[in-house]
C-alpha cells in the first residue's frame, strides 16, 4: 500500500507541476517546439533524466556482476558523441528551423527519404519505448500490484494513462519543466539509496568508495583483448555513434533541445548534459557493486539476470520501507520522463512527418490518444508472448534500424552536392540491416568475432554505401537504350 500511496502522491505532484508551467491549453507549436523559449539549463538538467529510463535505472546497477565497470568507456564516449550532435547537426537543424528532424532529408535528399527516415524512427521508436516500459510495468506490478489482486492489464492502462493525462496539452513544453522534478526525484531517490546500502554494510561514504576501489569489480578499461566486448575502442567509439544516433537522429531526444531559444544555447544544453553521463552512470555501477558485497554479507544468492539485483533488495523491503519508497519514486520518475517524451515524440512525428498537417490541434489530440492506446496494446503483446527471448530479439531489431537512419544523415552531411536515387532509398534502408545481421552471422561462424555496438557504425556504412551505388545505378538505367 505504501508503494500505491507513493505512485499517486508523485503523480499528483507531477500533474500540478506540469498544469502550473503550462496552463490548460497549448497550441501546436507549444506542444511541439516548446515555443522556442525554453531556458537551456533547464533543458540540459531534464535531459538527464529524459536519457535515463526505467530500464537503465534497474539494469545498469547489475551491469557489475558480468562486465565490472567497463560501462564507463562507452560513456566516456557519450562526451565526444554529446559534442559531434551539438556542432555538427544541431547547427543543420536550426539553420532549417525543423519541427522535425527528418524534414532535413526531404529537403536535402528527396521525399523518399524523407518518408523512410521518419517511418524508421516511428518503428524503433514505438516498438523500443514499449519493451522499455513493459519492463517497468512487469516489476511493478509483480512487487506492488499483483499482490494487491490488480490484473497486469489494468496497470499498464493506468500508468499510460497518467503519462496521457499531464502530457497531452502542453507536450513538450509541459516535459522540459516536467523532466527537471523527475530528474531531481530520479538522482535524489538513486543517491539516498546508495547511502542506505553503504550504511547496512556499516560504511560511510568514504569507506564505500575505497571498497568498491579495492572490488574486484572497479575494472574499468579492457585493452588487451580486441575480440572482447568490453575491448576499450569497440566501447569507446561505439559510445560515440550511440550518441550520434540515438540521440542527435533521434526526434525523441532533439526535441527538447529544439525547444531553446538559439543555436547557441542548445549547444551550450548538449554540451553540459553530455558531461553529467560519466558520473550518474559511475554512480549506478557503484551502487552495483555495494549490492554484489551486500548479498555476499547478507547470504543472498545474485540472481540469474543482473536486472532483478536491485530491485531483489529494494523492492522487496529488505533495507526498509525508506528504500522501498525511494526505489518506487527513482524507477515511476526514469520510466515516466523517457515514455513521455517518445509519446510526445512520436506524435510529432506522426503529425508533421506522416501526415503533414502541423497546424491541426484536434488532429495532434487524436493521435496523441490513439497512440498511447497502441502503446498500451504493444506492452500487453509483449506480456502475451511472454518471452525473455522474443523481448531481446526485439532490442536487436530496434538496434538495427537506427543503422539506415545514420547513414541517410551521413549521406547528406558528408556529401553536400550528391543526391542518391530516392525512389531506391526505402529498399537500400531495409536491406542494409539484413546485410548486417548476414555478416554478424558469418564472422561468428567462421571466426568467433561477434559485433558489439560497433554493427551500428557497419550498418550506417552499408547505407552510405547503398546510396552512392543507387546514383550509377540510376544513372545506368537512364541511359538504357528502350
Amino acid at each position: 500500500m505504501t508503494i500505491v500511496l507513493t505512485i499517486l502522491v508523485y503523480f499528483a505532484a507531477l500533474y500540478v507541476f506540469s498544469h502550473l508551467m503550462t496552463g490548460r491549453k497549448a497550441n501546436n507549436d507549444a506542444f511541439f517546439r516548446g515555443n522556442r523559449k525554453s531556458p537551456w539549463y533547464m533543458v540540459a538538467f531534464g535531459m538527464v533524466g529524459a536519457s535515463i529510463s526505467g530500464v537503465t535505472f534497474v539494469s545498469v546497477p547489475g551491469m557489475v556482476t558480468r562486465m565490472d565497470m567497463t560501462y564507463l568507456q562507452t560513456c566516456l564516449g557519450f562526451i565526444l558523441g554529446y559534442f559531434a550532435v551539438a556542432f555538427l547537426l544541431l547547427p543543420v537543424y536550426y539553420r532549417h528551423n525543423l519541427t522535425t528532424i527528418y524534414s532535413y532529408l526531404g529537403t536535402r535528399l528527396g521525399r523518399q527519404s524523407y518518408k523512410t527516415g521518419a517511418w524508421f524512427f516511428l518503428l524503433s521508436k514505438i516498438i523500443g519505448a514499449s519493451v522499455r516500459f513493459f519492463v517497468v510495468c512487469i516489476i511493478l506490478h509483480d512487487y506492488v500490484f499483483a499482490p494487491l489482486g490488480i490484473p497486469f492489464w489494468l496497470t499498464v492502462i493506468v500508468m499510460v494513462a497518467l503519462i496521457w493525462l499531464y502530457t497531452r496539452n502542453g507536450g513538450i513544453k509541459t516535459l522540459v519543466w516536467t523532466d527537471t522534478f523527475q530528474t531531481t526525484c530520479l538522482f535524489g531517490a538513486l543517491i539516498l539509496i546508495t547511502v542506505n546500502v553503504a550504511s547496512s554494510l556499516g560504511m560511510n561514504i568514504t569507506e564505500a568508495f575505497h571498497a568498491i576501489k579495492e572490488s574486484g569489480m572497479s575494472r574499468i578499461f579492457v585493452f588487451d583483448d580486441a575480440k572482447s566486448t568490453q575491448y576499450f575502442w569497440k566501447q569507446f567509439l561505439s559510445g560515440i555513434f550511440i550518441v550520434i544516433v540515438m540521440t542527435g537522429l533521434d526526434q525523441d531526444m532533439m526535441q527538447k533541445n529544439l525547444t531553446c531559444k538559439t543555436l547557441r544555447e542548445a549547444q551550450k544544453d548538449m554540451c553540459t548534459y553530455g558531461f553529467a553521463f560519466v558520473p550518474a552512470n559511475a554512480l549506478f555501477l557503484a551502487l552495483g557493486v555495494l549490492l554484489v558485497m551486500l548479498a555476499s554479507r547478507t547470504g543472498n544468492a545474485l540472481p540469474a539476470s543482473g536486472d532483478a539485483l536491485l530491485p531483489m533488495f529494494a523492492a522487496s523491503g529488505q533495507l526498509g520501507e525508506t528504500v522501498v519508497v525511494l526505489f518506487t519514486i527513482g524507477i515511476v520518475a526514469a520510466s515516466f520522463s523517457s515514455a513521455d517524451s517518445a509519446l510526445t515524440a512520436l506524435t510529432t512525428s506522426v503529425c508533421v512527418d506522416v501526415m503533414e498537417k502541423q497546424d491541426d490541434e484536434r488532429l495532434r489530440r487524436r493521435v496523441h490518444l490513439l497512440l498511447c492506446v497502441l502503446f498500451v496494446v504493444f506492452i500487453l503483446s509483449f506480456k502475451a508472448v511472454n518471452s525473455t527471448s522474443v523481448i531481446d530479439a526485439i532490442y536487436i531489431i530496434c538496434s538495427y534500424t537506427y543503422g539506415p537512419l545514420l547513414g541517410l544523415f551521413a549521406f547528406a552531411l558528408l556529401f553536400p552536392k550528391l543526391k542518391p536515387w530516392d525512389a531506391a532509398v526505402p529498399y537500400i534502408a531495409v536491406a542494409s540491416p539484413l546485410l548486417c545481421y548476414a555478416i554478424d552471422t558469418m564472422t561468428q561462424a567462421m571466426w568467433g568475432y561477434k559485433f558489439g555496438y560497433e554493427l551500428l557504425m557497419l550498418n550506417g556504412i552499408l547505407t552510405v554505401v547503398g546510396l552512392l551505388c543507387s546514383r550509377y545505378i540510376q544513372k545506368a538505367a537512364c541511359q538504357t537504350p528502350s
